[in-house]
């Protein structure tokens, strides 16, 4: 796991961005994750940047959402699909066809579920993956207790969670119970992970996946075990970070051959 502390949240969309940029002129037909709420933004809107002004080209590639709210209707705006479109896809070239979801509105859930990992696997597997952390340490929507084999399922968001999302909705009531979302073994997958963390609140959380155990109980931890985990973090979600200093020097003299 590679552990990179920025300035801000500019920063760290256009590094995420280089990853990803780098990838498509490499591989014009690469599979990306993507990932809803705040943590990401940055990096659409980098990428939708370098679109508009560079010409990034996406029409070959794919994408899949790691999670959706079960019994939001079809166009609902804080769906995760209308999130992606509205966030990301709608602002490249990349084609509305190649761009995937869980269906959160489907009669037979665990069919779907299994539908969405064979999408998947045809696709020829995730190629990088966008995360972003919770303050309960879960990751897309795995809660703490979570297996680190699991596949994509329906889960039950404890309350937490759905207090932290109440912002985007009209009130808590309106949050819905239950969601789909691809499971730890999904996404440890991906062949590059890039987890963004942004603000204090998220400090404790980056401390518990990078320092902490692995453990169920931080199911973001098990990125501890991915050969290709990029941590993107501002300075005050890594402001509990005990080996902070470390992780700075060690990036500040990273070869550039490297990359991310």
């Amino acid at each position: 796991m590679e552990v990179v502390i920025l300035n801000g949240s500019k920063q760290i969309g256009k590094l995420a961005a280089d990853a990803i940029e780098e990838l498509l002129r490499r591989k014009p037909g690469a599979v990306l994750g993507l990932a809803t709420g705040s943590s990401p933004l940055p990096v659409y809107d980098e990428l939708a940047a370098r679109h508009d002004r560079d010409g990034l080209d996406f029409s070959r590639a794919h994408a899949f959402a790691l999670d959706e709210y079960v019994g939001l209707p079809a166009g609902h705006p804080e769906s995760y699909r209308e999130v992606i479109r509205r966030e990301f896809t709608n602002r490249v070239n990349i084609s509305p066809e190649n761009v995937h979801g869980p269906d959160g509105t489907a009669e037979d859930i665990p069919e779907a579920c299994r539908a969405y990992e064979e999408a998947i696997s045809a696709a020829g597997g995730i190629d990088l993956q966008l995360l972003g952390v919770g303050t309960d340490g879960h990751i897309a929507f795995n809660e703490p207790g979570s297996s680190f084999t699991s596949r994509t399922r329906i889960k039950s968001l404890v309350e937490q969670t759905r207090r932290d999302n109440a912002r985007f909705f009209n009130s808590l009531a309106e949050v819905p119970h239950h969601v789909l979302t691809q499971g730890l073994g999904t996404i440890m997958e991906a062949r590059h992970v890039i987890l963004v963390a942004t603000g204090a609140r998220k400090a404790q959380a980056v401390r518990d996946f990078v320092e902490g155990p692995v453990s169920a109980i931080c199911p973001a931890s098990i990125l501890q075990f991915h050969p290709h985990a990029t941590v993107l973090l501002d300075q005050a979600a890594a402001s509990a970070l005990k080996l902070a200093d470390f992780y700075r020097h060690t990036y500040d003299n990273k070869p550039a051959w490297q990359g991310l």
